[in-house]
């Protein structure tokens, strides 16, 4: 059940959900028995968010499941505000930009190092351009958080290109090209994973959600790389991802996955199987560096 609220916890703060993010904070926080690391790590993570968002409160300090949350397109609306009200500080002083950037390239828990990537965006200073572009040049720094400092330096209007170390290989990329949402990606991408969703919401109701999340945390991780190219010039691969993806989605919820079936649904044929195994390959390792928490070649 922890790790149900862990990974639950992570998509709303990937969804810029703050407020549903305080609740379930503070209600883990009530919670007896568990890890004091954990306990730590919640702590400094409800204290940023606090900080970061100190105009609105958790549904009283409670959990509130996501089935009785807001209709979607209020919440989204209630989010956009937050988010403007909240990130737009009156505060632009060097101590305060200095501390946002120590955060953003420091701080060892990753919510806290994207949150501070948000504030960054709007921060009125050239300073945070020219250290965003340092720190991506000489640290090793996780796939999913680089993509999040190229969104960054996209809304904060820097272009031109950048050259990076991404999954063991250098690649180089336009920075005014970063997709901000899974909509400014290439139509194979949303593709993908419709594929996915048609074939699994009659297995378990719950699976296209967890299928939509897993390929976004995997084309951010992948977004520019050999493998990213491939995919999006070649439409054969839609099918090959799609078998990919729902592999690694059972592997991900129960731990097995029937190979043989997955290859016969998704009409993988002999002249598809190299590139099935290497979009699996591609995802197999996205996955198990998320599960590391790392960003270097296994």
């Amino acid at each position: 059940m922890l790790d149900q609220y862990q990974i639950q916890l992570t998509r709303m703060l990937e969804a810029e959900q703050y407020r549903e993010a305080k609740g379930l904070l503070n209600f883990l926080l009530q919670c007896q028995g568990e890890d004091k690391r954990h306990y730590e790590e919640w702590g400094n993570l409800l204290t940023w968010l606090e900080m970061a968002f100190p105009s609105y409160e958790a549904e009283q300090h409670g959990f509130v499941p996501m089935d009785q949350a807001s209709p979607q397109g209020e919440a989204e609306d209630n989010e956009d505000a937050l988010r403007k009200q909240a990130l737009v500080s009156d505060r632009q002083d060097d101590d305060y930009v200095a501390q946002v950037l120590y955060i953003m390239q420091n701080h060892p828990i990753a919510d806290q190092q994207i949150l501070a990537l948000e504030r960054a965006a709007h921060l009125d200073n050239p300073v945070v351009d020219e250290t965003i572009l340092s720190w991506l040049d000489g640290s090793d720094i996780h796939p999913a958080l680089q993509f999040k400092a190229l969104q960054c330096l996209r809304r904060r209007g820097h272009t031109g290109t950048i050259r990076l170390n991404r999954l063991g290989e250098q690649v180089e990329l336009e920075l005014d090209g970063t997709p901000l949402s899974m909509d400014d990606f290439p139509p194979v991408v949303t593709k993908v994973v419709e594929r996915v969703e048609s074939i699994t919401e009659v297995i378990d109701a719950t699976m296209p959600h967890f299928a939509r999340e897993l390929w976004k945390e995997c084309i951010q991780c992948f977004y520019g790389t050999s493998a990213y190219v491939r995919m999006k010039d070649d439409e054969e691969t839609i099918d090959c991802y799609a078998a990919a993806l729902h592999q690694s989605l059972e592997l991900t919820l129960y731990g097995r996955a029937d190979d043989d079936d997955i290859r016969d649904t998704y009409g993988i044929t002999d002249s598809l199987r190299f590139r099935y195994e290497q979009a699996c390959r591609t995802l197999r390792h996205v996955v198990e560096m998320q599960d590391r928490g790392e960003g270097e070649e296994p």
